[in-house]
């Protein structure tokens, strides 16, 4: 039976959330969203992950909002182009799809609240604060406070009704939490082209790749692994150096 929600798209961040709930002794429902991304390798990974780890899993289907968030000029339901570089960059604004978290968030809530579940969990992070305004701390405790004033009395979504774990963690601080608890790096998916591999080379895939050989540096420098004992990130990309020339990182 499970005790809380956690809202999963199948990338490193959620996959890192719902292994650390696992850690904590939770038994979360995996909810998946269908908003007419540009593409559905994540939400594959999410079903593989889900079903690996024996847990209850939900896709709900949102995909008739896309031609009305297509408007946005999002390239994320939208046709134009996903911009390569990194997230400190003023390109990446172009990914920002309108009011995705608390779209998202709402609907967890209320599955929350009919299971009578405690919690929804989101693996929203420091580094998403640039780019989206739907993962910083202001907009997690107005949700978190509509979720249980919308809600009371009805559910034990009391004290906590939104669980934000890695707010003020950064992708690294992730990506070592993902290292402590054997996560697999290579059975999750982050890129927002949406090809046979991750490309490498889009903010999603720049950010990922910078955080996890951060931590895999430390990983392996703290224990005194080389070679073929050494941790690594088994996920194949189409480019693994561009991310080291935009982030300065030779």
């Amino acid at each position: 039976m499970t005790d809380s929600v956690a809202i999963f798209s199948g990338g490193l961040d959620s996959t890192t959330l719902v292994y650390n709930m696992l850690d904590d002794g939770r038994t979360p429902h995996l909810v998946s969203f269908d908003y007419g991304q540009r593409h559905k390798k994540e939400l594959e990974y999410a079903a593989r992950t889900a079903q690996k780890l024996s847990l209850k899993h939900s896709i709900v289907d949102l995909s008739g909002l896309t031609k009305l968030l297509a408007g946005s000029g999002s390239s994320l339901v939208s046709g134009t182009e996903v911009p390569d570089g990194h997230y400190a960059e003023d390109s990446m604004k172009a990914t920002v799809v309108p009011n995705r978290n608390m779209i998202m968030l709402s609907i967890a809530g209320g599955i929350a609240v009919a299971e009578g579940a405690d919690s929804v969990h989101t693996g929203v992070h420091a580094g998403d604060h640039f780019i989206y305004p739907d993962c910083r701390t202001g907009f997690v405790g107005a949700a978190a406070l509509a979720l249980y004033l919308g809600n009371e009395g009805l559910s034990g979504l009391w004290r906590a009704p939104i669980v934000a774990p890695f707010i003020h963690k950064s992708k690294a601080d992730i990506s070592r939490r993902a290292l402590d608890l054997d996560v697999p790096f290579a059975e999750t998916w982050s890129c927002y082209k949406g090809g046979e591999l991750h490309c490498g080379r889009c903010g999603t895939c720049v950010e990922r790749l910078e955080a996890i050989n951060e931590a895999l540096v430390g990983k392996n420098a703290a224990e005194g692994l080389t070679g073929l004992e050494a941790y690594r990130d088994f996920t194949i990309y189409e480019d693994d150096l561009y991310w080291k020339s935009v982030t300065k990182n030779d």
